[in-house]
């Protein structure tokens, strides 16, 4: 078989189990969570709001908030595809583009998820980082929204870290896994592109600082 053809098989195998596979490490691991009321307070609400882990610490919260109807934004690149298959049977709903195709469109649906009360997902570093760098387009579309937004990682005391640009992290059977919420933050609406800028540095500030603050769990 050639490279070509077993590209395609792999890509076959992983756009079909790979929520098999999730659903394995959520059962191999103890997970946890702290500041969970921080996602209550926002549910008990009513209103839409985004949550935003990062790229590569997205398998504990898609775990944690399967079959939930969350609507989640997923590229139109090749590994979109596969992520989008993944939450569909993870009990997702999913809107296609990213911020280098098919941004607009997916803009526009995720704005009307928000004002129809939905809770969103949006990978910020994605589809293609660089690495934790907040985009700005999620806090435009909160801003645009009015919503919420909701950050969330989580931290493995035995991670396994794949050598991806995001480092893309699962854990070792029997491992302790936490996942924590940040507070909830809103965007102030009109803001110019300096002002934007600003906020954008200081809510990826908060972000990793929230990083940190899983990663010390299990120093």
């Amino acid at each position: 078989m050639d490279k070509k053809n077993k590209d395609k098989v792999v890509f076959y195998l992983a756009t079909r189990l790979a929520w098999l596979l999730l659903l394995f490490f959520g059962n191999i691991g103890r997970i946890s969570v702290r500041n969970r009321r921080f996602w209550n307070q926002l549910v008990a609400s009513g209103e839409g709001f985004i949550a935003v882990p990062w790229h590569g610490k997205m398998v504990a919260p898609l775990l944690l908030h399967r079959d939930l109807g969350v609507v989640v934004m997923v590229s139109e690149h090749r590994d979109g595809e596969m992520i989008a298959q993944t939450v569909h049977r993870l009990g997702y709903r999913t809107v296609r583009g990213s911020s280098t195709r098919g941004g607009r469109q997916a803009f526009r649906e995720m704005l009307r998820a928000l004002r129809d009360r939905k809770v969103c997902c949006i990978l910020p570093d994605g589809p293609r980082g660089p690495r934790q760098v907040l985009k700005s387009g999620v806090l435009v579309l909160a801003m645009r929204s009015g919503c919420p937004v909701l950050p969330m990682t989580f931290a493995a005391s035995r991670p396994i870290v794949l050598r991806s640009w995001d480092r893309f992290t699962l854990w070792w059977p029997f491992s302790r896994v936490c996942l924590i919420y940040g507070k909830p933050f809103r965007v102030p609406a009109g803001l110019d592109a300096e002002e934007l800028e600003r906020f954008r540095v200081a809510a990826e500030h908060r972000m990793l600082q929230l990083e940190e603050e899983a990663d010390g769990f299990f120093r």
